[in-house]
């Protein structure tokens, strides 16, 4: 099984995306959240679920509609990990750092 690393932007986009459900009184942000590091963690055993997008990266759909998210990620078979790279909306036109 692979370990789970994160980026040091993922905090700010799990921060900016709390404040926006905070924002529009959102019923059960905490929940929301944890749906969404939940399926991360689907990652350490199941790296290639995410669809190819550029280069050595990947994408996973987490939900859909208003609780979609996408996550931005790279598998590092060098260091046995699965690094998430950012998190948006599904809602949102792109990434807030460029990869």
């Amino acid at each position: 099984m692979l370990t789970l690393a994160y980026d040091d932007g993922v905090a700010d986009d799990l921060n900016r995306i709390a404040e926006h459900l905070l924002e529009h009184d959102v019923s059960d942000p905490a929940g929301r959240l944890r749906e969404v590091t939940e399926a991360l963690g689907m990652l350490r055993k199941h790296p290639f679920i995410g669809r190819p997008v550029k280069e050595n990266r990947r994408e996973l759909v987490i939900g859909r509609g208003s609780r979609g998210y996408l996550a931005l990620y790279a598998i590092d078979h060098a260091k046995n990990r699965v690094v998430v790279l950012a998190i948006r909306s599904q809602r949102e036109l792109g990434y807030s750092r460029e990869y």
